[in-house]
């Protein structure tokens, strides 16, 4: 059964699974064009640190290169930073199967629900603020909401708020399919799944459901009266110091960027869906980031760096998904001691987490979400590095939500 746009906003990765940024600079380490497609590069910017050694270093790329070829992954950009070991950072295969331009470790994607990460931490810098709170209902903010009385912003943060997520609605599957360039609202996005009843009483289990944060997105605008990718750049990218990371308005793509390609399709063939619009995703998986800013991120928002103990404390406060190994807070997610997010967007995955224990960092991006043996292609790629650098903790099967269901 193919998968719908509905299933992968973004990578239901749960581990285990608007105002445009300046343009991406390119860092000296660039591969040159005659590099064969699949030879891959190591990226020395990234890793000033020095790598892995040279056996740590060869079983690395083998285990992403078999995954590539194995699960036709067009190009992977691979990062580990491990602090008192070293680092690893590798690309390998092609960001353009037509002119066979190889991938390479620096320029932006598409991040999918990794957009959640810097939503979220919008909403609890105003919770420090004392602006909202986290058990305010979300009818104080927003009209219209399905028994919106009950339904906290805790609820929608932590992806149990018994909302009917509106990628699974059919209308939206086609209409979004049959016009991958149109442009969507926010509240028009909300109205597909309005017109379903609501799954279950808030906060009585897990569901991932990208209605959930479109709604915090009008909540962060309601309450600062700007829009939510101004207030995002301002209090979020800025303060940490992220110069390539945006939240586009439309189709907006930094140069240089990686083609990306799926199979969410009327007809389940492949296209390019490089320049196809993000924006019926909005606060749930619009935005653009490259390897550079993701790498700092992943610390970033698993350490809390710009909210409050307390704050942070609460975001972490993890809840069973219904999926061995893997629980989820305010919009992120712990597995097997990896804590951050995935994102999948038609054409695009990432993964971008932190691992307290060692002070380790992992970031992946793939210039394609087409499954391979009914798995996310980035949660390959994950485990099979993590089981090479990080064998205690493997990032296993991410949360996947059920076929009528996109994404995580």
């Amino acid at each position: 059964m193919r998968r719908t746009p509905s299933r992968r906003l973004f990578a239901a990765a749960l581990l285990v699974a608007s105002v445009l940024a300046p343009t991406a600079t390119v860092p000296a380490t660039a591969v040159p064009a005659s590099v064969p497609a699949g030879s891959g590069h190591h990226g020395g910017e990234e890793c000033r640190d020095g790598g892995l050694g040279p056996e740590l270093t060869a079983r690395l790329d083998k285990a992403v290169e078999d995954v590539r070829v194995q699960a036709g992954i067009p190009g992977i950009v691979a990062g580990v930073w491990m602090p008192g070991k070293g680092c690893y950072v590798h690309a390998t295969g092609v960001a353009d199967k037509v002119t066979g331009r190889p991938m390479t470790t620096y320029g932006s994607v598409r991040i999918g629900s990794e957009t959640k990460t810097f939503t979220v931490t919008a909403l609890l810098k105003l919770v420090d603020e004392g602006r909202i709170g986290l058990d305010d209902p979300i009818s104080r903010y927003v009209d219209g909401v399905p028994n919106g009385d009950n339904i906290t912003l805790r609820h929608l943060a932590e992806m149990r708020s018994g909302l009917f997520p509106y990628t699974s609605d059919p209308g939206f599957i086609q209409d979004l399919e049959s016009h991958p360039t149109r442009q969507f609202a926010p509240h028009e996005v909300l109205a597909y799944g309005y017109r379903h009843n609501n799954t279950f009483a808030p906060g009585a289990q897990f569901e991932y459901c990208n209605s959930n944060l479109v709604l915090l997105g009008l909540v962060i605008e309601k309450v600062t009266g700007r829009r939510l990718a101004d207030v995002i750049d301002s209090r979020v990218l800025r303060p940490a110091g992220l110069r390539e990371t945006l939240f586009p308005h439309a189709a907006e793509f930094p140069e240089p960027h990686p083609r990306g390609y799926t199979d969410q399709t009327p007809d389940g063939s492949v296209a390019d869906s490089t320049d196809w619009n993000p924006s019926w995703a909005w606060a749930a998986g619009a935005m653009i980031s490259d390897l550079h800013d993701l790498r700092h991120w992943a610390k970033v928002v698993a350490t809390g760096e710009l909210l409050s103990p307390e704050t942070q404390a609460e975001r972490l406060r993890t809840l069973p998904t219904g999926f061995p190994g893997t629980s989820y807070g305010l919009g992120i997610f712990e597995t097997n001691g990896w804590i951050g997010h995935n994102g999948s967007i038609p054409g695009y995955e990432t993964v971008t987490v932190y691992l307290p224990a060692q002070k380790a960092t992992m970031v992946l991006m793939l210039n394609t979400d087409i499954q391979s043996a009914g798995e996310e292609p980035s949660t390959l790629v994950a485990r099979a590095v993590t089981g090479v650098v990080t064998p205690n903790n493997v990032y296993d099967r991410p949360v996947r939500p059920p076929l009528s269901d996109p994404t995580l």
